[in-house]
């Protein structure tokens, strides 16, 4: 009986000290921001960079269109040039949300 009680009473012990040593969490959230943060500004840049190029092929598209003669060239432009306005303004406005 007495090793079953010792034992009983180290586990309890061990876990016990270990929840002890997790304390509230504030350092792991607080590490877990900074990481995220430490994200944005590549994003950032990376969705300006693919919304460049998306203007660059838009801009060949619809000077395509329009050397063709092709009647559809204005709902080309606005949904190409569109496209490329949304990430930029997607970008900037999620850069400013969360930092």
């Amino acid at each position: 009986m007495t090793n079953k009680k010792i034992s009983f009473l180290a586990i309890f012990l061990i876990a016990t000290a270990g929840a002890i040593a997790q304390g509230d969490g504030s350092a792991g959230i607080t590490q877990a921001t900074q990481m995220v943060t430490s994200y944005f500004d590549p994003a950032t840049r990376l969705i300006y960079a693919v919304g460049a190029i998306v203007g660059l092929i838009g801009g060949i598209k619809v000077y395509q269109k329009f050397s063709s003669g092709d009647p559809d060239t204005g709902k080309t432009a606005a949904s190409w040039f569109g496209a490329c306005i949304f990430l930029i303004v997607a970008a900037t406005i999620l850069r400013s949300f969360f930092l």
